[in-house]
């Protein structure tokens, strides 16, 4: 027998990790949710986490696995998925392809490429997001001159912008030439634009920025514009 506490359907089938809580809403109101061969149209329907006999358009939600993608975002992508100003977003990347509800997790500005993770659970995002238990996150970032070592070290000590301490968790000097040069720079945390930042209160220009790997998992050589389905394995290792 079921035990434990009971949530509303909308947030167990978010919980889950089937779509966000306002897309489970959305079908419960469309009628394409049932309980034990019951339509349910009240998103607040008291319901067990473990609860069985949830059908989402006649197919039992505990056959309805996580999925959990990488992509290797574009410059000149939006991370949303629909954008009020018309601008392309990442989600063309994967047009013509049925993978059901995903979403970002986190996000890579406009200018910014490289990899970026999608899944349809949540709860996954939060644990890869997670500022304090989630996985470090690693830029290879070029920039408009050769920098100092004793700037590389103030990104680690940290720089005040707009009010915020930002800091790195390293910054090295990965290759140079003429007036330019490739930083790697490590975050354990992500905030707003926050290596541009950083950067900028040095009077260092931005040229490229790329994210290389999350935790363990590698971009590696996947085509830009290109997107794979994370293993099992991979999936584990991230939210470890």
């Amino acid at each position: 027998m079921s035990v434990g506490p009971r949530h509303g359907l909308a947030r167990v089938l978010s919980k889950r990790g089937l779509c966000s809580r306002s897309e489970a809403e959305r079908w419960i109101r469309e009628g394409r949710v049932r309980v034990f061969g019951k339509i349910v149209r009240d998103p607040e329907r008291p319901t067990r986490l473990d609860e069985t006999g949830i059908e989402i358009d006649g197919i039992n939600a505990a056959g309805l696995a996580r999925r959990c993608f990488m992509l290797n975002k574009p410059r000149g992508l939006v991370t949303t998925a629909h954008d009020e100003r018309g601008r392309d977003t990442v989600y063309h990347c994967f047009d013509g392809a049925d993978l059901g509800w995903i979403a970002p997790v986190g996000r890579l500005d406009k200018a910014s490429e490289g990899l970026l993770l999608f899944t349809s659970d949540p709860m996954w995002a939060n644990a890869i997001s997670d500022p304090e238990r989630g996985p470090d996150k690693v830029y290879h970032v070029q920039v408009d001159r050769v920098p100092a070592p004793e700037q590389l070290t103030t990104l680690v000590s940290g720089i005040e912008s707009d009010g915020a301490m930002l800091s790195a968790k390293s910054a090295s000097m990965l290759r140079s030439g003429g007036k330019t040069a490739w930083l790697e720079i490590v975050l354990d945390e992500g905030r707003n634009r926050q290596i541009r930042r950083m950067l900028a209160e040095l009077d260092i220009g931005v040229l490229r920025l790329i994210r290389v790997a999350i935790g363990p998992l590698q971009l590696g050589t996947l085509p830009k514009g290109q997107w794979r389905e994370l293993t099992e394995e991979e999936v584990a290792a991230l939210a470890h």
